[in-house]
């Protein structure tokens, strides 16, 4: 059974400060959400790595989500990259608070173990695209790791390609102050 989701707008009391103060007048003007909004409040750790990536770097990484799933540490990513997508396999074999942004309008339906972790309280969509935007493009993935990161509190950055979204975003990052956290092989940014 999906849940309902809400939209919340820019002058909403609950719409994150946050995102204001780093991206200024390119904040979303509102957000579509579903599932546990109180997982804004925690300490969100991002998670990014390109979809093309080397097989060392993919080990490591499932490591990384298992030591944030035993510690149940939020974790906020668009889970769109295969070892991103396994990731969050793993994070949800666990209680670990999840928040999953999409590169587009929210989702109509869920996957079954999505829908259960969000009526469970420990997931929440979170979308800054309108629902008329139905198909990821590379722009709006550009976009939403903006957004991912604005809404974190360090980033860890599994692999960026050279040249690619991830890569150029790390520029972004030092600008905000946010920890940079990169796996000992995601060296080519």
């Amino acid at each position: 059974m999906n849940i309902g989701h809400e939209t919340i707008s820019r002058e909403d009391p609950r719409y994150p400060a946050r995102l204001v103060k780093r991206l200024g007048a390119d904040a979303p003007p509102g957000l579509t959400a579903l599932g546990n909004l109180g997982l804004l409040t925690l300490t969100k750790s991002a998670l990014f790595c390109s979809t093309r990536c080397p097989g060392s770097v993919i080990l490591p990484t499932y490591d990384q989500a298992a030591n944030w799933r035993d510690a149940e540490r939020c974790v906020i990513s668009g889970f769109h990259s295969p070892v991103e997508r396994e990731c969050l396999q793993i994070l949800l074999r666990g209680d670990t608070p999840v928040i999953l942004c999409p590169a587009r309008g929210m989702l109509e339906r869920l996957p079954a173990q999505w829908d259960i972790a969000a009526s469970g309280g420990r997931m929440l969509i979170l979308s800054c695209f309108p629902d008329t935007s139905r198909r990821v493009t590379s722009e709006l993935a550009s976009r939403r790791n903006e957004f991912v990161a604005a809404l974190s509190d360090e980033v860890y950055i599994a692999y960026a390609t050279a040249g690619g979204n991830v890569a150029a975003l790390t520029r972004r990052l030092a600008t905000w102050g946010i920890p940079l956290c990169r796996s000992s092989l995601a060296s080519n940014v």
